[in-house]
């Protein structure tokens, strides 16, 4: 299969893709397959943190070129651009808002909507063949995939303009410099550490995941009294929660709590 889902234990899942959903992620034949695994693991309630990850020199990159030139032929571009981010616009949507864990495990080239599937995860660990580019400008193409919206709160504006404008090539130092990829480690460690990141990120209650994650997206777009109220109805719900009640229990009694 060229996109596949394997199970990490302790509620994590593995999802790769593989061969040309790799290097030709953004086609309709492979991207609706990537969104299907990852809305799969999304939807589990049994999973709690998602690993993405790609294959060889890939972690997500390349459109199908040909079958752009065939659209341009037909004059129908515009439909198969609206088809692909019709798909991948609600993934990263649904990634974002998710209580799920995202967990980006970037092995290779990261490029166009797979920079954007990368940067919608929560956090992202890089290999030491890394590397992140835009490529929207040498295709006559804007960017989409929310890179513009994920970027800048990532790197700065002024950055991201550079970025986009210069139709730059980050290779893994850079990226890690810049602050696009959290951490670098040896390829051979590469899965067990996006692992150990996601057991850790993904152990808390699911209300606080979720409104920490809706949180840190909206403050940017809203002032700090407004702010404060969304912050004061989020923690109000979560004093409602099962979690709430084990984490005073745990505190209390002196032990690590357990959200499971």
């Amino acid at each position: 299969m060229a996109v596949t889902i394997e199970d990490l234990g302790e509620g994590i899942a593995l999802v790769t893709m593989a061969g040309k959903s790799a290097t030709q992620s953004f086609s309709m034949e492979f991207l609706p397959k990537i969104a299907e695994a990852i809305q799969s693991t999304l939807s589990n309630p049994s999973v709690k943190a998602v690993v993405i990850t790609g294959e060889g020199k890939f972690f997500s990159a390349g459109a199908d070129i040909n079958a752009f030139a065939e659209s341009i032929k037909n004059d129908d571009a515009p439909k198969l651009i609206r088809d692909l981010t019709g798909v991948l616009h609600p993934l990263i949507v649904k990634m974002r808002q998710s209580p799920t864990i995202c967990v980006a495990a970037i092995n290779g080239a990261c490029a166009g909507g797979g920079l954007g599937l990368a940067l919608a995860c929560d956090v992202r660990i890089g290999s030491s063949g890394a590397k992140v580019a835009a490529s929207y400008s040498g295709m006559g193409l804007s960017p989409d995939g929310g890179t513009t919206w994920l970027l800048p709160r990532l790197v700065g504006n002024q950055v991201s303009r550079r970025f986009f404008f210069e139709n730059s090539i980050w290779n893994a130092e850079e990226s890690l410099n810049y602050g696009v990829i959290d951490e670098l480690v040896e390829d051979s460690e590469l899965i067990d550490r996006a692992k150990e990141v996601a057991k850790l990120w993904s152990s808390w209650g699911p209300h606080t995941k979720e409104a920490t994650k809706h949180l840190l997206d909206v403050q940017t777009n809203q002032d700090f009294e407004t702010h404060l109220k969304h912050e004061r109805t989020l923690i109000e719900a979560a004093g409602t929660t099962d979690a709430f009640k084990e984490g005073v229990a745990a505190f209390l009694e002196k032990r690590q709590p357990n959200f499971d």
